[in-house]
């Protein structure tokens, strides 16, 4: 049961990041640019920085997760990525911004709807990354 649910959730936390990095680069990077530049949190170079090489991680982090291979360390790589956005989120959340999530390329509104999924997708990466960690119990 156990490897039926690390193939399951690999696969859809895997095609998840493969899907985000494709709204991101198939349009231009600036307009992802402006959706990290408005949590106000990086200086112009980070943000131009993260615009150009977050989507490509996403990509690769993704591909990796559906493939397999490596998985103790994709799994521990998308939890903590997933868990470092949906903290930055809650956190512009609350101080009142009403800014573009961001997740899915532009035009999707920070709300308690994408706090809610995006908090459902970290729990998930937690669970896959516990699953590939820990060693099976034998009986």
């Amino acid at each position: 049961m156990r490897k039926y649910a690390v193939l399951l959730l690999r696969l859809l936390l895997g095609l998840v990041f493969v899907y985000a990095a494709y709204t991101k680069l198939r349009d231009p990077w600036t307009l992802f640019a402006m959706s990290i530049d408005s949590y106000r949190l990086l200086p112009e170079w980070g943000v131009i920085t993260l615009a150009r090489t977050l989507p490509w991680f996403e990509l690769v982090l993704g591909l990796v997760l559906i493939s397999g291979l490596a998985l103790r360390y994709a799994s521990v790589a998308g939890a903590a990525l997933l868990g470092v956005f949906f903290i930055i989120m809650i956190i512009s959340y609350a101080r009142g911004l009403a800014i573009d999530c961001g997740c899915f390329g532009p035009g999707e509104a920070l709300g308690p709807k994408t706090l809610l999924r995006d908090g459902t997708l970290v729990l998930l990466a937690i669970a896959l990354a516990v699953m590939s960690i820990r060693p099976r119990l034998r009986v």
